[in-house]
This record gives structure tokens, sequence and C-alpha cells, in this order.
């Protein structure tokens, strides 16, 4: 059996791939920052494939507030990672990008070519300009070697395994610990923004089902692989859903003075969706209250990421 490397192997979508033939590897094995230890970590397990998940991620707070720390850790990650992949003679590796990728000043929808049109929001740029130069190695990798490597850009990724914390996670599962809290402690629910942003979620079942079936097709075009529902939803609507999921009560209060962010950045999955036309999404609320319930179950035995 051929073996499929997995780096951030514990981690949002690194947990959902589930078979004897993955290898996960977390920061507590190898630091991907350092060359040498990559250069290890590849050494010992030989892949045949490799899966880059692996990733210095935050939500908005997270991206504003260490922009220096998150740049020069993801681009190492990615830049050791994607070397020692070529070296070790890999065949085929796909590395995972962000919507954040994209130019903040863009026509929408995004599309995959669209990626270094612009300078991307300035909330987020040094992770993002990090995350761009992954897919900037792959191109000339490809083109240099002939490389089959391929990036995927995910649109926002929730379900179990992810980071919770309140400051620096992304806005899912900051705002499922939050209800949480709220609920538990009978206080209002505090929400940042005004809730008329929208995002697209995907659940990260979804990401891991489809990223093994892009390792598993003929796919080798040169261009990223936007994965993506393509449904909009506010983010009204997503403190709703989970609000419903945890049957809470109590009054959620809108903070209007904070930021918003980005008002909308819709994607266009018809690449995907060409590639994959009989695949199935995991519907919002079903995700978000299988997510709930694994909040729920791993927080009162402390064994979640906070």
């Amino acid at each position: 059996m051929d073996k499929i490397l997995i780096t951030g192997g514990n981690g949002l979508v690194g947990s959902q791939f589930k078979g004897d033939e993955y290898i996960k590897v977390n920061s507590t094995d190898y630091d991907l920052v350092d060359p040498v230890l990559t250069h290890l970590m590849f050494k010992k397990h030989l892949p045949k494939s490799v899966v880059h998940c692996a990733a210095k991620v935050g939500g908005l707070m997270g991206n504003m507030n260490y922009k220096g720390e998150f740049f020069y850790d993801n681009i190492m990650m990615n830049t050791n990672v994607i070397e020692e992949c070529r070296k070790q003679e890999v065949e085929k590796l796909i590395v995972f990008l962000s919507t954040c990728v994209f130019p903040n000043d863009v026509e929408y929808p995004l599309t995959e070519e669209k990626i270094h049109l612009g300078p991307p929001h300035n909330s987020n740029d040094a992770y993002a300009y990090a995350k761009r130069m992954a897919e900037v190695q792959v191109r000339a990798y490809r083109e240099q070697y002939g490389l089959k490597y391929t990036c995927v850009i995910p649109t926002n990724i929730y379900g179990p395994s992810d980071n919770f914390d309140i400051k620096n996670g992304h806005v899912v599962p900051s705002l499922i610990h939050k209800c949480y809290l709220a609920k538990l402690n009978n206080e209002p629910f505090y929400v940042w923004g005004s809730g008329t942003p929208l995002r697209e979620f995907i659940h990260s079942e979804d990401v891991a089902n489809l990223t093994r079936m892009i390792l598993d097709s003929n796919y080798d075009g040169e261009e990223p692989i936007i994965l993506s529902t393509s449904e909009e939803i506010t983010i009204k609507e997503v403190v709703n859903t989970i609000v419903d999921a945890f049957e809470f009560n109590g009054e959620v209060v809108w903070m209007t003075d904070k930021p918003d962010g980005q008002h909308r950045k819709p994607s266009d999955n018809s690449k995907l969706i060409n590639l994959f036309p009989e695949y199935k999404f995991k519907p919002f609320k079903q995700g978000i209250k299988e997510t709930v319930n694994w909040f729920i179950e791993n927080y009162e035995t402390e064994d979640i990421r906070l």
C-alpha cells in the first residue's frame, strides 16, 4: 500500500483522513518550520504522496495581531515541505491555500486565475502572501521539474478538531465556544460586527473527501482548485444556526462597533464540479449540529483545542 503523508494530521482537515494508508504527523512530531526536521520526517516515512494541511492559522484577530509570526511560520513550512517533496521524489503533492490569497479589490466571483491580480485584504495580508508563495513555488516546480503537484483553495472550513480559541479562532469555532459559555453561564451571547457579511462554508469531511478524490484522479492542471459549495451564508445565519444547535434561549447582542472584515468573497466552484459532478456536500445545518455535539462532548473531557 502506497503511503500518503498528512501534515497537520490531528487538525481540522487532517483528522478527517481515516485509513491505514495515511501517515499523520503534527507539530509535536516535527517542527516543519525547521528544514532539518522536515528532512528527517521525509526520510523516515518515505511517502509516495503528501497532503500538506499544516499551517499557522487564526481568525480575524489572530491574523491582525501576529502578522510577522504568521508570515514566517507559514512561508517556512510551505517552502520546506514542497522542497523535500521534490528531493524525495514524492509523486503527488496537494498543498492547502486559503481564500484570503485572493485580492481584496477583485471582480467576483473568485476564480483560480485571479490569485495574483492585486494585494490581499490588509487584515490578513501577511498570512495571505505566505500562502500565495506556496502557489508560486508549486507552479515553478511544475515548470522546471515536471512535478505533478497541485494547490487547493478551500473556503471557510469548519468541523470537529478545529481551533476553538475565542480570540484567535476562525468565525464558526469561536462562535460555537462563545455560545457554549453564554448558555453555561446564563449570559448574553456577544457577537462581533453587524452580522451582514457573507461567507462560504465547507465541512472538513467534505474537504478531506474531495482532496482524496483529486489525489486519486488524473488531474494535472497547473492552476489550483477551489474547494467550495459556492453557497453564501450571512454571519447572522451562522449565529442563528449555532443558537439553534445549542438550544440557546438567551439574548444575542451584536457589537456593531467591532469590525466585520470583508463583506463578501463569493467563489466559483465550477472547476471542482466539472471534475466531480456527482459529489454531494454536507448540509450546513447538519454540519453545525455535528460540530456543536463534538465540541460539547470534547470540551467536557478537556480533549479540545482552545
